[in-house]
């Protein structure tokens, strides 16, 4: 039972009162697992795009975005010092020794390969030492610490798009301009204009508009495009309660409640908010240098052109039951659910009547379109596809983390190893409906799909809850196309010496 005091923390939080209770109610009875039927393979809810197929689909972009407001949506809010993990423990040590420590001996040995190895140089300069003299004096935690900490680049509290990535002849560049050229690559839609937006963290929001603002002109010049750049912050209001182990709120040691961000599903706020006909959703750290980058623009292209086909498909299809429902309208329907969309009727769909044929097509097809990027699963931590049998009874792909699934259930877990591939946040979003108007968002998500998780803070135990993730629960009820992509297009940087992999150099 939460006290007038707890009630009016709530309220100062701009969070309803009902909705922090059906929050504790989730933690009191847990989310249900979601109940996969089977896993999406090749040839059976992921198509394989073959030359002429994909030629096709690139094609039919590039003849119809030219007139489409386009949005490549990035969601950059994470911090760098997650990668510097292990550089960070290494100076927590009484003693370091690179020799037993093959991630940091790693990081030192090729440290000219880094990006920010001159700016790194240049900053040591300026405090009267360089990295050649740490290296020959063996002064490791030197570098390390000048690269962290605000003495010298401080790096360690950047966000990971203010990072130099990658080296070029004529200097190096920061995901947020890797973003930008991608952008122009495939991103470039109504008035030759190519529109970004990325969620941040309200520290480091002025860092990205300052880093833009010298960005901007340059890229403009070099590539012949607008940008119109935005931003959007996470929002307070949809932070979640945490609670100790008996569901009670967590109380922080000054008496007020903890509210934790509610994980990457609260974004869908913020993409509810975009005004666009297409919306490109990638992670900030996926992207790679300029000679790579042909095979992610084109698949990209390939993945809007089927997205916009898709789109073109169902609105005649509504169009049509709007002008009348007869046999020929209700079957051109059900034949854009099935072959366009992908999508499987059930079993009792033959014995509706005409109007409840077309009453039940109206609602598979007038929702958000998604298609997304499948890669072949090669251990990589993702959300795998996977068909799932929806309450009135139609098979619909869907996104699954490995927390919403029962894996002590033996049927669940064989279909769970069964999967091939995974989800590398590579998708286009279609997010207006046949009559031009916004979807809202909010109405397809499954709020059964959230996560519990166990944490701890100032030594006490706690649990958090998250919303249903963004790609996951909470665009569980949009029709949704999986197409397979190569695995050179998902190059993630989660740790510093990720950055010495070849792809990235």
């Amino acid at each position: 039972m939460l006290t007038k005091d707890q009630k009016q923390q709530i309220e100062h939080q701009g969070m309803p009162l009902d909705k922090v209770e059906l929050q504790i109610k989730n933690f009191e009875t847990g989310f249900p697992f979601l109940d996969i039927q089977k896993a999406a393979q090749i040839g059976d809810g992921i198509r394989v795009l073959e030359d002429q197929a994909l030629r096709k689909a690139v094609d039919e972009y590039v003849e119809k975005s030219g007139d489409k407001i386009i949005v490549k949506f990035v969601p950059a809010s994470g911090a760098a010092s997650r990668m510097f993990k292990n550089l960070f423990a290494f100076l927590e040590e009484d003693s370091p020794a690179l020799e037993k420590d093959d991630f940091v001996n790693k990081f030192i040995t090729e440290i000219e390969s880094f990006a920010f190895y001159e700016d790194l140089d240049k900053s040591l300069k300026s405090k009267g030492s360089s990295i050649k003299a740490s290296l020959q004096s063996g002064r490791y935690a030197d570098i390390i610490k000048h690269l962290l900490t605000d003495e010298g680049l401080g790096y360690g509290n950047l966000p990971k798009g203010l990072l130099k990535f990658h080296n070029y002849a004529s200097g190096s560049r920061t995901p947020v301009e890797e973003h930008f050229v991608e952008g122009a690559q495939y991103g470039v839609g109504k008035e030759n204009m190519a529109r970004l937006h990325f969620t941040v963290s309200p520290e480091h929001q002025e860092k990205f508009e300052e880093k833009i603002e010298v960005v901007k002109p340059v890229m403009e010049n070099e590539y012949g495009v607008k940008f119109e750049i935005s931003f959007s912050q996470q929002k307070k209001s949809t932070d979640t309660i945490a609670v100790d182990l008996d569901n009670r709120p967590f109380i922080e040691d000054d008496g007020s409640i903890l509210f934790r961000p509610a994980g990457h599903g609260a974004l869908l706020e913020n993409l509810n908010d975009i005004d666009a006909d297409l919306v490109f959703i990638k992670n900030i750290d996926n992207v790679v240098p300029d000679r790579l980058k042909s095979t992610t623009t084109t698949y990209k292209k390939a993945i809007g052109g089927i997205l916009l086909h898709a789109q073109e498909e169902t609105f005649k299809a509504l169009k049509d039951l709007d002008l009348a429902v007869d046999e020929v309208s209700v079957d051109r329907a059900a034949k854009v659910f099935t072959d366009v969309l992908g999508g499987k009727l059930p079993a009792t769909f033959s014995e509706k009547t005409l109007a409840e044929k077309a009453s039940f097509l109206r609602r598979k097809l007038n929702r958000p379109i998604r298609v997304c990027g499948m890669v072949e699963n090669t251990g990589e931590p993702g959300g795998g596809p996977f068909w799932v049998k929806e309450a009135d009874g139609t098979l619909s792909l869907q996104i699954a983390e490995t927390a919403q699934l029962d894996l002590d259930e033996p049927g669940q877990k064989k279909i769970f190893q069964s999967s091939t591939h995974f989800n590398p946040t590579d998708l286009v979003c279609g997010i207006r409906d046949y009559k031009g108007n916004a979807f809202d968002l909010m109405e397809f998500r499954d709020p059964k799909t959230g996560f519990i998780t166990q944490k701890s803070k100032s030594g006490k135990d706690l649990k958090a809850q998250e919303l249903p993730g963004l790609w996951n629960g909470s665009m569980a009820d949009w029709n949704s196309i999986f197409v397979e992509v190569p695995l050179i297009t998902f190059n993630p940087v989660k740790t510093i010496n990720d950055l010495l992999r070849d792809v990235h150099q």
